[in-house]
């Protein structure tokens, strides 16, 4: 069983790696992709399919800064934050706004994995943990 997970998962990586054009995800290779494997169902599909998926979300994760907020966010404060992060990780980040009333005020911003917090709510968090 382990050895067909693993299998799975170096298929699936050597899938997104065709999946890229000029270091990014792209829509017609990724088209691509799904039809060879739908007519060339490799073993264990739903498994590789998963892992697929894992790498290409995780990708396009990277490629945005999901700026989730409490009250209103101006455009010019969100292109801003793009800029920055786009300078940070020398490769183009989109601004994406998500209202969260939860932060009672300031940002998180979050790009793939990493998450910047100037928030109230994260501020107030490592009070209450003690």
């Amino acid at each position: 069983m382990a050895s067909s997970a693993k299998h799975a998962q170096k298929f699936a990586r050597r899938l997104f790696q065709l999946s890229l054009a000029d270091g990014a995800v792209s829509a017609e290779r990724v088209t691509g992709v799904l039809a060879y494997i739908e007519k060339h169902r490799p073993a264990k599909p739903v498994m590789v399919l998963r892992a697929y998926h894992r790498l290409i979300a995780a990708e396009l994760a990277r490629g945005q800064a999901v700026i989730e907020h409490a009250g209103s966010v101006s455009d010019a404060s969100l292109q801003a934050i793009a800029a920055a992060m786009t300078k940070k990780y020398a490769r183009a980040v989109t601004a994406v706004p998500r209202p969260d009333p939860a932060l009672l005020a300031g940002l998180r911003v979050r790009v793939g994995d990493d998450v910047y917090e100037s928030s109230i709510a994260g501020r107030l968090e490592p009070l209450t943990a003690g």
